[in-house]
Parts: structure tokens; sequence; C-alpha cells
């Protein structure tokens, strides 16, 4: 009984399965898109493994990290932390995307604000949408601090999309210099962040300023974003992707071994130093080791992808990227906020402090997934083109954007 109820539904998935192998291009680079599938996967699983919540007298949630206790866990961010991937395939893409736009006519200028759009409308839809729900969130009895707590998650992986813009608009930059230095194009960009790092920890970090570390920013995500330009632009070839993973592994390892780098990837409360945010070495020295290990295995991860029944959920992800970053942070709140008011739930409003803690957490990650399927079957016509939408509300958008956005950081 069971496998005829189920047969109907085994016909439709590889129905769908040959659609999605029938509409790709041959030339479709199976390998980076593979890839950035990775790293778009990664954002949400760690985010959903690495961050939880405490739960006060008053029902309230406020953030709070395993990795404050569980200091074991940190090598599980050296994997989960795969931006340098996600800069890597961008800065690839980027090329292929400008050499297209340029062989048909179209100028840097127009390509650069189809690329800003496409970045753009995704979040100033999550964000408006927020603007809109909090107050009804809180005339439905939702705390104030667990409103902050949740705006602060939505707002936090947004971060990369201004740096990503930045980047983006200094992508023919990139070009020549990559046509120019190759790979060592890359290089300067180490280096500047090797020198910030050397001023803000070295023997007179006393007398640097705070604000010295922002210096790291652009240069320590647009590291891996060169390399990628590179890899584009046929500069970065497979003796280069060996130094890239065998010196950035040695690096890494010489930074936490003798210069007392945090070992955790992500920010850790408590904490005086922080990888992330902005980028440390060490950040670049990990994306230079999985940007070598990318090249390295990219005609074995292009085989692999032929297989129809993995090719298929690559291309999905890939359709919904930025509604996967935007909205991965409301699936796990939309199962937090109602189990605050059950009370204790293991793995959404206990303390993340045990071993417990993250085996619940894993028993929570199949909703979490299933809650951004659902979502995402709604918000992602914030990623098509917002044709019919009149300026007004445009307009509207961008307000309650901006105000969603100075709630969220404080500042209203």
């Amino acid at each position: 009984m069971a496998t005829a109820l189920l047969a109907p539904l085994g016909g439709a998935v590889r129905t769908a399965l040959r659609t999605i192998e029938a509409r790709t291009p041959g030339d479709r680079d199976r390998a980076v898109d593979g890839l950035r599938a990775l790293a778009l996967v990664s954002v949400p699983t760690g985010h959903w493994l690495l961050g939880g919540f405490t739960r006060d007298a008053g029902g309230a949630l406020h953030n709070a990290s395993p990795l404050t206790v569980l200091g074991a866990l940190a090598p599980a961010s050296w994997v989960l932390q795969m931006l340098g991937i996600f800069f890597l395939v961008g800065g690839h893409a980027s090329v292929l995307s400008l050499r297209r736009a340029t062989a048909r006519g179209a100028s840097t200028g127009a390509w650069l604000r189809g690329r800003l759009l496409r970045l753009g409308r995704p979040v100033i839809g999550v964000t408006a949408v927020w603007a809109a729900l909090l107050p009804v969130l809180y005339a439905l009895g939702v705390p104030e601090a667990t409103l902050r707590t949740g705006a602060t998650l939505v707002i936090q992986p947004l971060w990369f999309v201004g740096i990503y813009v930045v980047i983006t608009a200094l992508t023919p930059y990139c070009v020549r210099a990559a046509r120019r230095m190759g790979a060592w194009a890359a290089v300067p960009l180490l280096a500047a962040v090797a020198v910030v790092d050397a001023l803000r920890y070295g023997p007179f970090a006393d007398a640097v300023p705070s604000w010295l570390s922002l210096l790291n920013l652009l240069p320590g995500w647009m590291f891996a974003y060169q390399l990628g330009v590179c890899w584009g632009e046929r500069r970065l070839g497979r003796p280069a992707a060996r130094v890239l993973l065998l010196g950035g592994a040695a690096l890494f390892a010489a930074l936490l071994l003798f210069f007392h780098y945090p070992a955790s990837m992500v920010g850790v409360p408590g904490q005086d130093r922080t990888n992330s945010h902005p980028p440390s070495l060490l950040v670049l020295a990990l994306a230079a080791a999985q940007s070598g290990a990318a090249i390295l295995l990219r005609d074995r991860l292009a085989r692999v992808l032929r297989r129809p029944a993995l090719w298929a959920p690559v291309v999905l992800i890939n359709l919904a990227a930025m509604t996967i970053l935007c909205w991965h942070q409301t699936a796990m709140l939309s199962a937090a906020v109602p189990a605050s008011f059950v009370g204790t739930v293991p793995g959404l409003t206990t303390a993340p402090d045990t071993v417990g803690w993250l085996a619940a957490r894993l028993a929570w990650l199949p909703l979490f997934a299933g809650l951004l399927v659902l979502i995402a079957r709604t918000t992602r016509r914030f990623e098509a083109p917002w044709t019919g939408v009149t300026r007004m509300r445009r307009t509207l958008a961008g307000v309650l954007a901006t105000g969603f956005a100075a709630f969220a950081l404080g500042l209203a």
C-alpha cells in the first residue's frame, strides 16, 4: 500500500530531475555552482548550530553561543565558515558575467546596476517585512527583548551584502590587477590585513585606536574575491592552488599555535578578540586553504554533479541564494519564539551550554530547514525584478527597511 501511494511522488521527482537536467546548458560550470551552493548551505547551518538562546524569567529570548562553554566545538567553525569560498566563487562568476555583458555591448555601469539590484531587492524585502511585523508581534505579546534579539539575528547576515556590493563595484579593477599580476594580485590584500593585525595585536596595541581594525574589512573580504577573479581570468591554475592550500594551512596553524589567535572563526561572547568582524589574518589563511582545495577539486566535483539527483539540489539552492541568506534566521525564530511562550524547550530556549543542547539542536535542524522552505515559497518573489511595483510602494519599502535597520542596530 505504501509503495503504491509513494509511486506518483517518485515519478514526479524523476520528472523534475529530468527537467532540470534538460534545461542546464552544456557549458554550465557545475563545479562553481556546486561550490556556491555548498557555501550558501554552510551559512544557515553554521548559524543554526553555533547560535542559541537563553530565556529569562519574563520569557524573553537573548542570544547565546555554545562556543562560550563548549570551546571544543571551535573546529566546527573552520568547516562551517565558508565565506572564503563564497567570495572566491563570487569573483569567478563576476568575471564571466562582466565578460558576457561586454560581449553584448552593455556598459560596465549597466552591468553593475543589474548586479546591485539583484543583491538589494531581497535585503529591502526582508527588512521591510520585519519592520511591518515588529508592531504586530509586540501587540501579540512578544517581549521587546525578544524582538531586539530577533532583529539583531535577521540583520546579522546582511552585513556581508554591503561589503559584497563595494567589492563587486571594484570588479573591473580586480580584472586589471589579475591580468597584470596574476594570482600575486591578492598578496597586497593579505599584507594589508597582516599589518593591521600586527598593530592591533602587537606590543603597541594599547596605543592603537579601536577603529583601526575596520581597515581590514575591505582587503580582508576582497582577498578571496580577487583570487576568484584571477581564477576566472585563468591566471590561477593548479600549481598556484597547491601553494594556496599548503601555504594557507601552514599559516593557519602558525597563527593558532604561536600567535594565539582565537580558535573560533565566529565571534564568541566574552572574548576580547574576534576573527570575523572584521576579518583577521586567520580568516584569510582559511580562505586561502579553502580556495586552493576548491580549485584542485573542481574537475572531480564537476564529474560528481553530472548526476541529476545531485545536480538538482544545487540548481534549486542557487536559484534561492539571497532568499536563503536573508530568511534563514527568520526560520529559526519561527520555531524559537513560539517555544518561548511554552517554557524551557531543549535545543530552542535552553542555554546552549551542554552536549545535550547540541544533540537537541541537531534534531531541530530539519524543522528549521522545512520552515525556511515554506518561507521561501512566499519571499522568493523579492529576488525577481519588481515589475508592476509603484514608486510609492518602493519608497515605503525603503523607509521600512531603514527603520528596521535602525532598530536592529540600536539606533532607533
